[in-house]
């Protein structure tokens, strides 16, 4: 007798934080039948190595070779997505104030850099200017050459890029790709879409 229909969805990314990952932590299911869903659900699907935080790429194709294995006259129907991105986070106890402190932080560098592109803009994008104004305002005039204020701008702006960039040589801060990866990801998914539409239009697409 033929098994009953399965519905599947998965979101393109899920956030998991127990190594032992199994299928109704990463989609969401349906069938008729009870319990051969719930038994679906706890099947394994994945033991995560390490204790880093770290990103897996899965295919619906295998999720769905595994369902197979164990049910092989089951009817699957994906409504979902066609991979998808599994994330582990380490459990952890947060420290509130930590937290609060990072915010904090975050809030007053966002402050003092607008301020300073403000001041920037309006003085024509002269730094040299907006640093000889501050030093007034907090030291007096006369603060000419290389000073803190010099030294920390020549320090800062090159850290800032790095940690943007998420890139310095071949080390990378973490696993996540760079601002540069993602923008290169985008222009060759515009290409190829641009190649098959311009086929498309002259009549060039290749028969099999």
């Amino acid at each position: 007798m033929k098994e009953s229909v399965l519905y599947i969805k998965a979101q393109k990314d899920t956030i998991v934080t127990h190594k032992k990952i199994y299928l109704e932590d990463v989609m969401t299911m349906y069938s008729t039948d009870s319990a051969l869903t719930k038994e679906l659900g706890q099947t394994v699907l994945m033991m995560v190595q390490g204790e880093k935080r770290q990103k897996y790429v899965l295919s619906i194709l295998k999720i769905i070779s595994l369902i197979g294995k164990e049910h092989p006259g089951l009817e699957i129907e994906n409504l979902g997505e066609s991979d998808i991105i599994v994330e582990y986070i380490p459990p952890g106890h947060k420290n509130r104030v930590w937290e609060w402190a990072k915010t904090a932080l975050v809030c007053i560098t966002v402050f003092i850099g607008s301020a300073f592109a403000i001041m920037t803009f309006n003085e024509d994008v002269s730094v040299a200017k907006v640093f000889e104004m501050i030093h007034g305002l907090v030291a007096g005039p006369g603060g000419e050459g290389a000073g803190i204020l010099e030294i920390a701008y020549a320090i800062g702006m090159p850290v800032g890029i790095i940690i943007f960039y998420n890139h310095f040589s071949r080390l990378k801060i973490d696993s996540d790709p760079t601002p540069l990866q993602v923008q290169l990801r985008l222009y060759e998914g515009q290409v190829n879409d641009t190649v098959i539409e311009n086929a498309g239009r002259e009549g060039r697409e290749s028969e099999p």
